[in-house]
C-alpha cells in the first residue's frame, strides 16, 4: 500500500493561468510559496522559501482563476510529484508539482474580488484530479450567482 498526500498553506506567487484541454476540461496553474524560519550555523534567523507549482482541474480550476490573485493566502491539498528537467545550460533541475484535490481561500481578497467568500472550500474528487475527468461538488463550490443572504456562513 502507498499514500501520497500533501497539505500546503502559503501565498500565490503569480495569478492563476486558466486553459482548457482539447476535451474541454479546465486547468488552472499557479505557483505558491511557503516560508520557514530557521537559524543558520552562526545563529542568525534566515527565511527559507519553497516554491510549488499547483494544477487545479475542472470547475474548481475556473473558480480558482476567478477569485485568486498573486499574494493571496491559500490552503491546498493534493498529490505531490517532482518534475525533473534540464535547463538551457544543461543543468538538471526539478519542480515540486501538486495536483490539487482541495483548495481553500484563506484570506480576504483585499480588493481582488471574492472577499465575502474567505475560507470557502473549493473541492474536487481526488480520483479525477489530473486526469481530465475531474468532478467538483456543486454544493461546495462558490457561485457568482449567489446573493450574500444565500451564503450559509
Amino acid at each position: 500500500m502507498s499514500f501520497n498526500k500533501i497539505i500546503i498553506v502559503g501565498n500565490l506567487g503569480r495569478d492563476p493561468e486558466l486553459r482548457y484541454t482539447p476535451q474541454g476540461t479546465a486547468v488552472s496553474t499557479f505557483t505558491m510559496a511557503t516560508n520557514e524560519r530557521r537559524k543558520d550555523k552562526s545563529g542568525e534567523q534566515i527565511d527559507i522559501t519553497t516554491w510549488f507549482r499547483v494544477n487545479v482541474w475542472g470547475r474548481q480550476a475556473e473558480t480558482v482563476s476567478k477569485y485568486l490573485t498573486k499574494g493571496r493566502s491559500v490552503y491546498v491539498e493534493g498529490r505531490l510529484h517532482v518534475e525533473e528537467w534540464t535547463d538551457k545550460e544543461g543543468k538538471p533541475r526539478h519542480t515540486l508539482e501538486v495536483n490539487a484535490s482541495d483548495v481553500h481561500f484563506i484570506d480576504s481578497a483585499g480588493g481582488g474580488g471574492g472577499g465575502d467568500r474567505e475560507g470557502v472550500p473549493v473541492r474536487q474528487s481526488a480520483q479525477g484530479a489530473g486526469q481530465g475527468a475531474a468532478r467538483t461538488s456543486d454544493a461546495q463550490t462558490p457561485s457568482a450567482d449567489l446573493d450574500d443572504d444565500e451564503i450559509p456562513f
